[in-house]
């Protein structure tokens, strides 16, 4: 098949090409690289085609995707506290550019995998949260998010295939420093024997899942007979973010404890993904479990 990731030289997307890599898809990449980096692409370069362009440019994006059987559309704006400085930018790339893939979809004829996030629901009403669960996103990353998954229905009704993932905390390598996940900060100053920053009280929940369980989420989805939908993609497992820091002090052997700040403007306070309707429509389940990952990366550093 002909395979193309958009944001493929990002965190998630370069995983998701190397996933795809290893299963002998062809795979082409476009990515304008401002937040993106190539050497994420280091180990498959001679793989993959590669191509510098941005997803607002509609006549560009036209040329590669016209004979392409299916569309990881991963090419996004992702920082929510920066999202609340920028939220034009925010809507005209995470909004409009998922149009521009959609618009090429109906014209072409190919699937699209929307990487979509668990923060569209905002603070829920009760947790695990279901797919039908009430969105109410508390900044303009999510609410971006929501939008685009709007015009992914709206696409749907036009008879493009579309299926949307709603991430929740993805971790593992190659995340961006800028917008480093907590995983990520926590393990950087322990190993650099800082103390932990957990902004707020810790009390937090949060649903971390590993990357490359989400790269076959998207392969599964492709795969899928399912033509429309939004699904989560989680670990199904709740962790306070006290909690993941008691867990990475224990694993690094910091002989003190954490400090605290304050509660970050936009965050959410509890999040955790009911993962059934995953199971069901596409046999998926994650492998990797936070705290034998933690334990394994964090002695080999």
């Amino acid at each position: 098949m002909n395979l193309v990731v958009t944001g493929g030289a990002g965190f998630i997307g370069s995983h998701l090409v190397e996933f795809l890599v290893k299963q002998n898809q062809a795979v082409t990449v476009l990515d304008n690289l401002k937040n993106g980096n190539v050497d994420n692409l280091k180990n498959i370069r001679k793989d993959i085609e590669f191509h510098n362009i941005d997803i607002l440019n509609y006549t560009s994006l036209q040329k590669i995707l016209s004979k392409c059987d299916c569309v990881f559309h991963h090419a996004a704006l992702t920082s929510v506290s920066d999202s609340l400085d920028r939220p034009k930018e925010y809507h005209e790339v995470n909004v409009s550019g998922t149009e521009n893939i959609l618009k090429l979809a109906k014209e072409c004829g190919f699937k699209v995998i929307f990487a979509s996030s668990a923060s569209v629901y905002g603070n829920p009403e009760k947790i695990p949260i279901k797919e039908d669960a009430t969105r109410k996103p508390l900044n303009p990353y999510g609410l971006s998010k929501l939008n685009a998954e709007d015009l992914c229905k709206k696409y749907s009704e036009l008879g493009v295939s579309v299926m949307g993932l709603r991430y929740f905390n993805v971790y593992g390598p190659r995340q961006n420093k800028n917008y480093a996940g907590v995983i990520t900060k926590f393990i950087d100053n322990a190993l650099d024997a800082k103390p932990l920053l957990i902004n707020g009280d810790g009390s937090q929940v949060r649903d971390f899942v590993f990357v490359n369980d989400v790269a076959n989420a998207n392969f599964l989805a492709m795969k899928s007979k399912t033509n429309h939908g939004f699904i989560n993609i989680g670990s199904g497992v709740a962790t306070s973010i006290k909690e993941l820091a008691e867990m990475i002090m224990e694993l690094s052997d910091l002989q003190f404890g954490p400090t605290y700040g304050n509660l970050m403007e936009g965050d959410i306070r509890f999040s955790q993904a009911n993962i059934d309707l995953a199971k069901e429509l596409l046999d998926w389940k994650p492998k990797t479990m936070l705290k034998e990952w933690l334990k394994e990366n964090i002695k080999n550093h």
